[in-house]
């Protein structure tokens, strides 16, 4: 385990959790609202990093800088997914990277890919909307990797059923778990689920 300042205008601290040997691959996991107890410490983000972690994949959790209605926010994901390019590129082999992200997270990582342009792409419980220029649900249209949508089946909290619908019309993966908002005893199968799509996605030729 390590500190990672991420390199930007804003400050943005992260914990990376690498494997033992060398990594096959990296994600980036975007917390959910820091104006609720969002932070890298989430217990879904850290379910998720301890199972890519046993299976060979680093994971990079960071806290957003200070509160910008979700536009700084926003910038915060695209610079973790090219700091993430950055370190793993050159000497450790041009490595794959993902991006996941929980509920606003989730929101932010479908809004950073259609730019950052990570090589997979997995979302927990995202929103279609964070604002009228904030549409995750637009920009999943402009995400031309590959993408998975996991959400809970009593979800009332966010607005993620046109998610899932366009995720499911464009041929993109989604997994339901019998959970609310919060997914109470089910971060298991969360955490197998990302994982295992990342190491189809990312690892299938590494």
């Amino acid at each position: 385990m390590s500190d990672v300042l991420v390199p930007g205008g804003r400050d943005v601290r992260g914990t990376l959790e690498e494997p033992t040997a060398e990594p096959r691959a990296i994600v980036v996991a975007c917390p959910p609202h820091p104006q609720h107890g969002g932070s890298r410490s989430d217990q879904r983000l850290r379910a998720v990093s301890d199972a890519l972690v046993e299976a060979g994949i680093a994971c990079l959790r960071f806290d957003y800088g200070a509160w910008d209605e979700g536009y700084g926010e926003r910038e915060d994901v695209r610079n973790a997914v090219r700091w993430a390019r950055d370190e793993y590129d050159g000497g450790r082999g041009d490595l794959p990277v993902g991006l996941f992200g929980y509920s606003f997270g989730a929101s932010l990582a479908l809004l950073a890919a259609a730019e950052a342009d990570p090589d997979a792409v997995a979302v927990l419980a995202p929103t279609a909307q964070l604002a009228d220029d904030l549409d995750a649900l637009a920009a999943l249209d402009r995400i031309e990797r590959p993408t998975h949508v996991l959400y809970g089946e009593r979800d009332t909290t966010v607005d993620w059923e046109p998610v899932v619908e366009r995720a499911r019309e464009r041929g993109d993966g989604t997994t339901s778990l019998p959970a609310d908002h919060f997914f109470l005893g089910t971060r298991d199968e969360i955490a197998t689920a990302v994982r295992e799509y990342f190491e189809q996605t990312l690892c299938e030729a590494t």
